[in-house]
Order: C-alpha cells, then structure tokens, then sequence
C-alpha cells in the first residue's frame, strides 16, 4: 500500500510539475478553506467536489524538492507502519489522515483562498503512527513529560521544522499549512493503537 500511494503520488505530482499545470491542479484540485463558507468571491469554481479536494490535494507538490522531500518521508516510516496495520489500516490511516490535515487547516484559517497542496498532512498522519508504535531510544523524561512524550513531541517538531525550512528556501513556491500537519499528526497519534488492535483483534 505503501509503495502504491509513493507510485501514484509521484506520477501524478511529477507529470503536473513538468507540464507546467501545478497552479491550475493547485486551483482545481487543492483545497481552498473558504470554498466550503459558500462565499469563496473571486475563486474559480472547479468540477471537483470539495469533499474529495482533502485527497485530491496529496497528489499535487509545488515542485520537485516538494515532492522529494514527501516521498522520502513517507517510505522511510510508511513499510514499517504498514507491516503493523496491515495494507488497509495503512489506507485508512492515510485517508484519515489528509481529511483531519484539511480539517485542522480549515479550522486555522476558514476564509483563505489559498489552495493546501501536498501529501505532507496526510504524512504526518503516517508520521504520528511511527512514533507511537515504533518509540525506539527514547529520551529520558524531563520533570512531568515521560521519555515516550518527548520524543513524539521531538518527532512532530522535527517534521514540521523540515517543512518551514523547505519553504523558507523557496523551493517550490510553498504555502507552509502548519495547522494540517499538526491535524494529520494527531491523527496518526490517536489511531495508531486502536487500528493495531482492530488488525489482531481475533488473534
């Protein structure tokens, strides 16, 4: 499942980016907060359903060192994630995980016409499921914060901090929607456990 979402991510992403289509993608298939108030004045409508646009947007990178920097994420924790969750809790997991990054950025800034792109959201939900199943060599705690807490909260800042770097850089002209990772990882975090024992539930 994991190598399947890479694939077509890739495909996708890439054909956009050396067409030349990104922002017309980015318009018609990212998503746009305020298309959901019914008063996105001076945004092009588009044939896509806005309740589809949470997953549409995964498919779309703002340039090569955009996409990169996704997939490279997204296959170094999603084989393992996956051999735990099995192919379908990773799905679901996935999809989840773009709908709660979609969310939380709609509940952060509800009338921005700026189009969310990227599978960063939905990754950061893969992200969050790492770092609860697999909390190898954790810190010590540090006065109420036990070891295992601090190093998801280490594993969260790190992604995010990767992203505003990525951006700051420039590459790929990228709007940096802190509100859909943090989303997407809280996602990962709370179903990790539950999709697990959902897997082996008559084991």
């Amino acid at each position: 499942m994991t190598a399947t979402i890479a694939a077509i991510t890739a495909i996708v992403s890439v054909l956009l980016v050396v067409t030349g289509l990104v922002e017309w993608a980015a318009l018609a298939g990212g998503f746009v907060p305020v298309r959901l108030t019914g008063t996105a004045l001076g945004v092009p409508p588009t044939g896509i359903p806005n309740a589809l646009t949470p997953l549409t947007a995964t498919l779309i990178h703002g340039g090569f060192a955009h996409l990169a920097l996704n997939l490279v994420v997204l296959c170094f924790c999603g084989p393992r994630v996956e051999r735990a969750l099995g192919g379908g809790g990773m799905a679901l997991l996935y999809v989840l995980g773009a709908y709660a990054a979609a969310a939380a950025q709609y509940g952060t800034d509800p009338a921005s016409a700026q189009p969310m792109i990227g599978a960063s959201g939905a990754i950061a939900a893969v992200i969050g499921a790492y770092a609860i199943l697999f909390a190898e060599r954790r810190p010590k705690g540090f006065g109420p914060l036990s070891g295992h807490i601090l190093h998801v909260l280490w594993l969260a800042a790190a992604w995010i901090a990767i992203q505003l770097l990525t951006g700051f850089a420039g590459m790929g002209g990228m709007n940096i929607a802190i509100g859909a990772h943090v989303g997407g990882f809280v996602v990962g975090l709370v179903l990790a456990r539950p999709l697990l024992r959902w897997r082996y539930r008559q084991a």
